[in-house]
C-alpha cells in the first residue's frame, strides 16, 4: 500500500505563493503517473496538474503559467508551485498516484493523501 503525505498548505493573500510537497512510501519514479488534485467546498474534486514518468506535464487551464509540479525521485517527493494564487484557488490540494492511466478522472487514481488546506484571501 502506497501512503501519501502532503504538506505546505497554509493560508496567504491573492498574488501571494505556496510550495505543496508530497512524501511518498514507495519510489515516485516507479508511478506511472503523478498528479495534484483539488476540492472546493461545495464542488467535486478536480484535477489540477499531473506528470508522468517520462516526465511529462500537462495542467488545467485555470492554473496554467501559474503552478508548476515536479518531482524529486531521489528524495520520493512531489511538488506543487503555486504562485500568483487566487481567492479560486481554494480548496483541499490532495497528491495522488497511478500506477496505469494518467489523467483528470478521480477513478483512475490508485493511491490518494489526506489532503491539505490552501486557503486564498483577496
Amino acid at each position: 500500500q502506497v501512503q501519501l503525505v502532503e504538506s505546505g498548505g497554509g493560508s496567504v493573500q491573492a498574488g501571494g505563493s505556496l510550495r505543496l510537497s508530497c512524501a511518498a512510501s514507495t519510489s515516485t519514479y516507479s508511478m506511472f503517473c503523478m498528479s495534484w488534485f483539488r476540492q472546493a467546498p461545495g464542488k467535486e474534486r478536480e484535477g489540477v496538474a499531473r506528470r508522468t514518468r517520462d516526465g511529462t506535464t500537462a495542467y488545467v487551464n485555470s492554473v496554467e503559467g501559474r503552478f508548476t509540479i515536479s518531482q524529486d525521485n531521489a528524495k520520493n517527493i512531489l511538488y506543487l508551485q503555486m504562485d500568483n494564487l487566487k481567492p479560486e484557488d481554494t480548496g483541499m490540494y490532495y497528491c495522488a498516484a497511478a500506477n496505469k492511466v494518467c489523467s483528470w478522472l478521480t477513478r483512475t487514481v490508485d493511491y490518494w493523501g489526506q489532503g491539505t488546506q490552501v486557503t486564498v484571501s483577496s
